[in-house]
């Protein structure tokens, strides 16, 4: 079955919870026109000058008279609903699964009357599968623009959604829930006999340096770094920022030029992020709880020598805050 197909029935299944899709079927009736429109230029211009061949290839690639002005804001659009919709509904369950108190009770009344926690999991599996078939869709849809008009247009679009934060693949609740999955495949023998519950993920040591690697659907593989760039080591007490680069807490606050006791949200705008140097990344950081609870598993060792490490440093921190703010209490 060819693959459009499929991710129509499969989008079809997603309308009952109301997940946005890509318009895949549109999209491919509208470059079927430009590929036609395209052939039948060079067609035209088969009587003329062996040189105007190149130029016109050329003019293709920077002008369609099909698909100019809506190809891209459309898909702009629709990739921005996508991945605002997975976000929303990836955090929502990993805050009900990392609750406690209340929340926890809530959560265990709910699965005490569903049968049992397979509900929960086969909600992040679901949001899993549903990001990485739009992740294809949208590789597929930007490969054909590309071929078809003999550019890099879609290449390019796709590094612009990158920096726009609207690429699935780079969201940060992507590597939660991954990272949630193989906690639960470690610490519950029960979720093993569940199938197709991302078997070929783990957190795998090359050199020493560690990665998250996951292989998703139809073969895509997903390599996530972490080794934070600022200390060098693997990242402790993991957060990610908005343009997806992974750092430490203490060496991202130290990156924003703030203590860890007035935190990222305390940054200033115009700090940038040591890497891609984009600004404004450090306000809506996402503190990675599920990696971070992976890590401390897989390394456990370097976990409790760098644990003791920065919590002399937090002290050190927190009582210069505190004396800081005693002498401008009292105004010396």
């Amino acid at each position: 079955m060819k693959f459009c197909k499929r991710y129509q029935e499969y989008m079809q299944k997603q309308e009952i919870q109301h997940l946005p899709g890509v318009g895949f079927k549109r999209f491919k009736k509208i470059l079927k026109k430009c590929r036609e429109e395209h052939q039948s230029n060079r067609k035209s211009n088969n009587g003329l000058l062996v040189s105007t061949s190149s130029s016109s290839s050329s003019s293709t690639s920077s002008h369609c008279p099909v698909c100019d002005g809506t190809f891209f804001p459309t898909l702009l659009k629709e990739m921005s609903s996508i991945s605002c919709s997975f976000n929303t509904r990836a955090k929502k369950l990993l805050e009900l699964h990392m609750a406690t108190g209340v929340h926890k009770y809530l959560i265990w009344f709910r699965n005490k009357c569903q049968g049992n926690n397979i509900s929960l999991v086969e909600e992040g599996k679901d949001l899993v599968t549903y990001a990485t078939v739009n992740a294809i869709a949208i590789r597929k849809i930007l490969k054909k623009y590309d071929k078809i008009h003999h550019s890099k247009q879609g290449q390019a679009f796709r590094l612009q959604a990158r920096s726009m934060s609207i690429e699935i693949l780079q969201s940060p609740w992507l590597n939660e829930l991954i990272a949630f999955y193989i906690n639960l495949r470690e610490t519950k023998s029960s979720m093993r006999t569940i199938p197709g519950l991302l078997e070929e993920c783990a957190v795998t040591f090359d050199q020493g340096k560690p990665s998250l690697s996951c292989v998703l659907f139809e073969s895509l593989r997903l390599e996530i770094d972490l080794t934070c760039s600022i200390c060098l080591e693997t990242v402790f007490d993991a957060v990610s920022l908005t343009c997806s680069h992974i750092l430490c807490y203490m060496c991202a606050c130290s990156a924003a030029s703030v203590t860890i006791v007035d935190g990222l949200k305390a940054a200033n705008p115009k700090a940038k992020c040591p890497l891609c140097r984009k600004a404004s990344v450090y306000e809506c950081a996402v503190h990675l709880d599920e990696l971070n609870i992976l890590l401390k598993r897989s390394c456990p060792e370097y976990w409790r020598e760098r644990q003791q490490s920065e919590r002399r440093e937090r002290v050190q921190q927190a009582k210069k805050h505190w004396e800081n703010q005693c002498r401008a209490f009292m105004g010396i």
